[in-house]
């Protein structure tokens, strides 16, 4: 999801060579295949959107999937890419890098000050490493790597799997099917309670390259000296009850929407501090209630009746 919309908002710079491959044609995994990628490209910039990524369910039923890949995935590109000379180069993060228990809303500064949330540990884990390998990197090398913490994403190309999805396409891919089915009601994991920020996957690509775009000096003026993170968001939360509301009359469900209690809730609040993006320059674009829509039509074009 977040490489397409990268990949669409930088081909609107006809300067741009893109070099891509998809999965089939490069295993990540392999740092055989990575070091090789590399040292035969002639590449001036990295964008690192490859991961592991799941919701609540799939991160706490595949703990040593999310972090293993994760690591793996991360050290092989960001080693291949210091070792072929390219200085410049932006990791992708994930807000559940910050302590279940952070004051709200999170800032930059929360990292490694708490515990994490149990159910995502693993991957949030991963994701602490990649900053701080791009940190390394950075101290040791005097490299450029950046990296930028998204919050709760969303937008075309979104895993709409059964199981294995996030909060987002998952309930536009249940009350979809609820309402071909005219089933009476849907349950949700949880009490409905968390808030939760969302973020339009385009507004996250127009970030990532206007964060690409700054200065070093500029940059570090918003940033502690020798790290690389910022938080991208809107600043604005829901709560789940209330998404649950608002998706449910996109799609079009009348039924009853119930919460079951005994399935875990996940951090209370996860609200992400904007301000120190907002004051580079760059704030959000898509409002939720529009988002959405065009997620659904999405979905309604190319997964309904695949």
């Amino acid at each position: 999801m977040v490489g397409s919309a990268l990949v669409r908002e930088l081909k609107k710079d006809k300067e741009i060579e893109l070099i891509l491959r998809d999965r089939e044609e490069l295993d990540l995994i392999s740092q055989e295949q990575v070091d090789g990628f590399f040292s035969s490209q002639a590449i001036d910039e990295v964008y690192i959107a490859a991961a592991r990524v799941g919701g609540i369910h799939a991160n706490n039923t595949y703990p040593a999937e999310f972090i293993y890949q994760n690591l793996i995935i991360e050290c092989n590109i960001i080693s291949a890419a210091h070792n072929a000379g390219i200085d410049k180069l932006l990791f992708l993060g994930s807000s559940c890098i910050y302590p279940k228990l952070a004051r709200q809303p999170m800032d930059e500064a929360a990292l490694l000050s708490g515990h994490l949330e149990p159910t995502n540990e693993a991957y949030a884990m991963a994701k602490i490493a990649g900053i701080k390998l791009c940190e390394s990197y950075n101290r040791q090398y005097s490299t450029d790597y950046r990296s930028v913490m998204p919050t709760n994403l969303y937008g075309p190309g979104d895993n709409f799997h059964p199981e294995n999805s996030h909060v987002i396409p998952a309930l536009i891919r249940r009350f979809h099917e609820a309402k071909l089915n005219s089933t009476p009601s849907v349950s949700i994991w949880g009490s409905g309670t968390p808030k939760r920020e969302f973020l339009h996957v385009d507004d996250l690509a127009s970030a990532c390259i206007f964060v690409m775009g700054r200065d070093k000096e500029i940059l570090a003026s918003e940033t502690e000296p020798l790290t690389s993170h910022l938080n991208v968001g809107t600043g604005i939360d829901f709560s789940i009850a209330d998404l649950a509301d608002l998706i449910a009359g996109i799609v079009g469900y009348e039924g009853d929407i119930v919460f079951d209690r005994t399935k875990p809730d996940g951090p209370p609040r996860k609200l992400l501090n904007v301000e120190k993006l907002a004051r580079l320059g760059w704030r959000y674009s898509a409002d939720l209630k529009d988002g959405l829509a065009d997620t659904y039509a999405w979905y309604l074009e190319n997964i309904e009746d695949s």
